[in-house]
């Protein structure tokens, strides 16, 4: 049995990878820089995890796989080396994962999550994904096909490895423009590439730079004039949104606003070259959500909260506006937004896209940068967002039915009624989850 350490085990794409392998009948071990919900899920799913990183847990592994987050500095990452192992970064590593497989390959800056979710449900074969399907209570689902649903990324321009059979792009609006050195060219270029890598290529034909590539052999999707009938209601409380596509009728999906038709759009799409039209609209509706995208973790008569990943201005605009939704629906008037602004660089890049991105609620919350490794930038968020008369705190806590907000130590307030949803990448979805 060949064993396979990775480095950064608890990040939520490269945990799928190792879960994957694990399944496939690989001995798994790990190791990151603290123990989480995933790295505590995989201990007891069997793994070996070393928390925190430590050159004695590289031994006797035949791999050694390592994350992006990972500097060539690292203690088990330079023992691995110096061993002679055989030492892939999560990049290298899909070349040979992938590589017999008939992939699905789902990439953009916004959206990926979902729609990988959506066409795993829909696709018969695996999953790896960025996030847990609700649907599988997971980010790897293992299956007995050659199909595989796999969440690219466009961050170190490691979907070019992903050996697309379909490739599917949600939207490819500039990100991650310093592991590009700041050259749209080559962010472009990279997108281009992977797309003419598939054999079909499913496009959201409305994204600024997407619809320049009119020579491309690709399902084109106009979301204005192909997405028609838009509607939302709730059914057990619970958001859903129905829309007709093209000339392929009615369909219903979990979720609600524009952009989660957007997104079922793309996977019914990419699904219809392998299933039929009927059994696709059917198998939509098992679709559950994911974690922390627009995820009601407590709702009642009068308190609702909500956590979300959205970390950049375009992604909570999008949520934002199905939030005023879901709250009007729900009898709510008022929304309270609570932000965990994730790395110096994504703030500093986008300022003026963040300060008014949270327009229209009735509070902003605003907590530390989380600066996932980055050197701090000054950054004066009192003037910039002094328009919004915002609420500065060092964190929130959870209590069953209400989330107090803490400066100094110190209660600034307590919120127990209304409607309150969380942003962020960071560590803002265990604050707001606390033991609950």
């Amino acid at each position: 049995m060949k064993k396979i350490h990775f480095i950064g085990i608890g990040g939520i794409g490269i945990s799928a990878l190792a879960r994957f392998l694990k399944q496939k009948g690989y001995e798994i071990s790990g190791s990151d820089i603290k123990a989480s919900k995933i790295t505590k899920e995989l201990e007891e799913e069997g793994v070996n995890v070393t928390i925190p990183h430590d050159e004695n847990a590289i031994d006797n592994q035949d791999y050694v796989v390592y994350s992006a987050a990972i500097k060539e500095s690292n203690a088990e990452l330079a023992k691995a080396r110096k061993m002679g192992k055989n030492v892939f970064s999560r990049k290298d590593a899909l070349l040979f994962i992938l590589k017999e497989k008939r992939v699905f390959s789902v990439c953009g800056a916004h959206g990926k999550s979902t729609t990988s979710a959506m066409l795993a449900s829909l696709i018969e074969g695996s999953m790896i994904i960025g996030a847990i399907s609700k649907q599988f209570n997971s980010n790897m689902l293992l299956h007995e096909s050659d199909n595989i649903v796999f969440e690219a990324d466009e961050s170190d321009e490691s979907f070019l490895n992903s050996n697309p059979y379909i490739a599917v792009v949600t939207n490819a609006e500039p990100e991650h423009m310093e592991y590009y050195n700041h050259d749209l060219n080559r962010f472009y270029g990279a997108y281009t590439n992977f797309l003419l890598s598939a054999k079909i290529r499913v496009i959201n034909a409305e994204d600024d730079f997407l619809k320049t590539l009119t020579k491309l052999d690709a399902i084109r999707l106009y979301p204005s004039h192909d997405i028609k009938d838009l509607r939302y209601f709730i059914r057990n409380d619970e958001p859903y949104t129905a829309f007709t596509l093209k000339d392929l009728g009615s369909f219903e999906v979990y979720g609600i606003g524009y952009h989660i038709a957007l997104d079922a759009s793309l996977a019914i799409l990419a699904a219809l070259n392998d299933l039929p039209l009927e059994k696709i609209r059917e198998k939509l509706k098992e679709f559950r959500g994911i974690k922390k995208r627009f995820d009601i973790i407590k709702s009642s008569k009068d308190f609702i909260l909500i956590d979300d990943y959205a970390h950049h201005p375009t992604e909570i605009s999008a949520t934002l506006k199905s939030a005023k939704i879901y709250a009007q629906m729900m009898g709510f008037g008022q929304i309270t937004a609570i932000w965990q602004p994730h790395k110096y660089s994504r703030v500093t890049d986008n300022l003026e896209a963040f300060t008014k991105c949270f327009k229209g609620v009735h509070e902003l919350i605003i907590l530390p940068v989380y600066s996932a490794g980055e050197a701090e930038i000054k950054i004066d968020f009192e003037s910039e967002f002094s328009s919004y008369n915002p609420l500065f705190a060092d964190k929130i806590e959870r209590e069953e039915s209400a989330i107090a907000v803490l400066k100094d130590g110190k209660v600034l307030r307590k919120i127990d009624k209304g409607f309150i949803i969380g942003f962020g990448a960071g560590d803002i979805t265990y604050q707001l989850r606390g033991g609950f």
